[in-house]
């Protein structure tokens, strides 16, 4: 099961006005609405648990998890998903004293929205009863389908027994707010993970050529110990450089045919980078050394094009090298949390841990994520070490 936490944050508080940030949700409808915006992306097929504290119902933490297809277990699922609302609150220093329940989930096969909600009942109620039941009222239970919802805890018949209501569209003070803020929201939870998904054929065919001749050359040279290994270290190093150069001159070269599509733009970035130049730099990557400087392109005019060209070796990673990953997408997790784009670097670093589960540097960095830890710390530590160093990071 996999659960994404986030702590309490300044997303939504108790009003708005010209001052500060804060907003009021003022009912379901504002609730549905501003789901996105409370979790940097617009959940599918999702279970999402939200803290509320003090009195007028501050939100706290999040937690978001896929729901079980098997109902057998979702009594187990409701109460795990209450047990980390709370530990999270705590760790945090400040316990939720209620809760918000919102079951994310489309129609498939036919099924029309309402029968989602019908179907989805039970693991609202189960959910309800895990948090009453550790002294944490859920104060609405939402189900969003098909462009509408519904209210679990509504009394109304006529109000949440039918076609539902439908969603307003972006009209909440949570939507304007974060219009006015500039409040980035990303696509679906699917949209995020799919831009780091290997490539297909043909392309799969020709990299897992690239990797076969690049890893016979390189691999001996990275396990000698009479010098060899710094060798390819430093080439790793200057090739990564030369490649963020290329990235960042043809994003000024192509300004005018800019998309707002990911695939689009994930597409161009695959046709900058050759099998053999991707095959080198993943191989390159596996000496932490190496990765350790590969993580200094992390702010200024490097970070966007260092981003890009990691996710780019990510989706390079095909068949038997997916273990490769690990090193670009902690990288672009790296980049991203330290950029400020906290889901895009959840997404990116659960990626890299699942890739493999002992990549340390991925681990951790998942870990102070998750616990809402600063980026700005790990950014000067490595800049004191860019400075001591007498070797240029771009040799």
């Amino acid at each position: 099961m996999t659960m994404h936490h986030e702590p309490a944050g300044p997303h939504a508080r108790p009003h708005h006005d010209r001052t500060d940030s804060r907003v009021t949700l003022r009912g379901p409808a504002d609730l549905a609405d501003a789901l996105p915006y409370l979790l940097g992306y617009h959940p599918e097929d999702s279970i999402v648990l939200i803290g509320l504290h003090g009195p007028r119902g501050r939100v706290g933490g999040r937690v978001r998890i896929g729901i079980p297809e098997d109902a057998g277990g979702w009594p187990e699922t409701a109460r795990e998903l209450a047990d980390c609302l709370l530990e999270g609150g705590t760790a945090h220093g400040s316990r939720p004293d209620a809760a918000v329940i919102c079951l994310c989930r489309d129609p498939a096969g036919g099924e029309a929205p309402a029968q989602v909600r019908d179907r989805l009942a039970p693991l609202a109620q189960w959910l309800r009863t895990a948090c009453g039941s550790r002294d944490l009222p859920v104060l609405e239970a939402l189900c969003i389908s098909g462009g509408r919802y519904w209210s679990y805890c509504c009394p109304d018949p006529e109000c949440c027994d039918g076609e539902g209501t439908r969603l307003p569209s972006g009209t909440s003070p949570m939507a304007a707010a974060a219009a006015h803020a500039g409040i980035l929201v990303h696509g679906s939870l699917g949209d995020l993970e799919r831009r780091l998904d290997p490539l297909g054929e043909p392309a799969a065919s020709r990299q897992a050529d690239a990797f076969e001749a690049v890893a016979g050359a390189l691999v001996p040279r990275i396990l000698d110990d009479r010098g060899e290994a710094e060798a390819v270290r430093l080439s790793t190093l200057r090739l990564a450089g030369e490649l963020i150069t290329r990235y960042r001159r043809a994003t000024a070269d192509n300004r005018q045919a800019a998309t707002g599509d990911p695939a689009v733009a994930d597409a161009r970035d695959d046709a900058l980078l050759t099998s053999e130049e991707a095959a080198t730099l993943i191989i390159g990557l596996q000496d932490r050394l190496a990765r350790d400087r590969a993580a200094e392109w992390m702010e200024g005019p490097d970070a966007a094009p260092a981003l890009r060209l990691w996710r780019a070796l990510a989706r390079r990673c095909i068949g038997p090298w997916s273990g490769h990953a690990a090193a670009p997408l902690t990288l672009a997790g790296w980049v991203a949390w330290s950029t400020g784009d906290r889901v895009g670097a959840r997404t990116a670093l659960g990626r890299a841990v699942r890739a493999d589960p002992e990549y340390v540097f991925g681990r951790l960095l998942l870990q102070a994520l998750r616990e809402g830890l600063d980026a700005e710390p790990l950014r000067r530590c490595m800049r004191r070490q860019r400075a001591c160093r007498t070797v240029d990071r771009r040799p």
